[in-house]
């Protein structure tokens, strides 16, 4: 912050440097005549290189360096984590943290920001109530499916099936040809078989893979969402996103590729990747401390 506030301070001191330079006034009768002290004209004076023909500005009145600031080395591991990563700056002071390095979480939001490294929320965003969802208070309570499409050349789809636990954020993926009640039968036999616990809840929009045939076949409470209301969903939406931008966008739209690559991910996304929603803890930390 700058020490003064008078936006015509800087054309005071044109004035006062032309009144020296051009009229030959001495900085006393300047001082006097302006009000301000006979060092503030000579400082004044000095700056100005141009005898009075420009304004000189106010500068802040921060200081250049503090006694307790971050060193180069700690500055150059909190973007290099950020880069690495590409997470939120509580996760990168978790994952600093992790690796013995000692820093506070404002700092590291202080240097993200200076190197405009930070997404910040819009403050044109409008705030929008949560929709009611049944309880969840165990792992399992609720698994949220959904169908991610993914467009191949000559206008063919390959149709990604996902899986939520709303408790612990558990997830499960799969690529298939065909988005039917027989692919999506089958990738929900897979997810239970991968899961460690029993799913007691399922719910899935009103698409035709999730019809009332899928109903009767799984054996399983199905509750359908809201029409046009994704919210309902939420988990899996931002999951589905969350997919799409760190391992689907990067890899050739081929079947058995995708499904490789979903293998390493989600083992990556389930026991690596720390959650807001978790504390930042992992799904599995969530799952094994239940």
């Amino acid at each position: 912050m700058a020490y003064t506030i008078n936006p015509m301070l800087p054309k005071v001191r044109m004035e006062a440097v032309r009144l020296v330079k051009h009229k030959k006034w001495s900085t006393r009768k300047v001082a006097r005549y302006t009000g301000y002290s006979q060092s503030s004209i000579v400082k004044w004076c000095k700056k100005d290189k141009t005898g009075g023909w420009r304004e000189i500005p106010t500068l802040s009145s921060r200081p250049k360096h503090h006694p307790k600031e971050l060193n180069d080395d700690i500055i150059d591991e909190i973007i290099k984590t950020r880069l690495e990563i590409k997470r939120s700056s509580e996760v990168v002071h978790k994952v600093l943290k992790n690796r013995e390095i000692d820093v506070s979480l404002s700092s590291v939001k202080r240097t993200l920001d200076r190197h405009n490294m930070l997404k910040k929320r819009s403050p044109w965003k409008r705030y929008h109530e949560y929709t009611e969802r049944p309880s969840v208070a165990n792992v399992g309570d609720l698994m949220q499916v959904d169908t991610i499409h993914l467009m191949k050349e000559n206008d063919q789809r390959i149709y990604v099936f996902t899986l939520i636990d709303v408790f612990s954020r558990w997830t499960y993926a799969r690529a298939y040809e065909k988005s039917n009640t027989k692919s999506s039968l089958d990738f929900l036999k897979r997810a239970q078989l991968e899961s460690m616990f029993k799913f007691k809840n399922i719910q899935s929009d009103h698409g035709p893979e999730f019809s009332s045939h899928f109903t009767e076949r799984i054996k399983i409470n199905h509750r359908h969402s809201r029409i046009r209301k994704p919210n309902d969903n939420a988990h899996l939406e931002r999951f589905n996103r969350t997919l799409q931008e760190e391992c689907l966008n990067k890899i050739p739209k081929d079947i058995n590729i995708i499904n490789k690559a979903l293998k390493n991910y989600l083992r990556y996304y389930n026991e690596e990747r720390y959650h807001f929603g978790l504390n930042l803890k992992t799904p599995m930390q969530v799952i094994t401390s239940y």
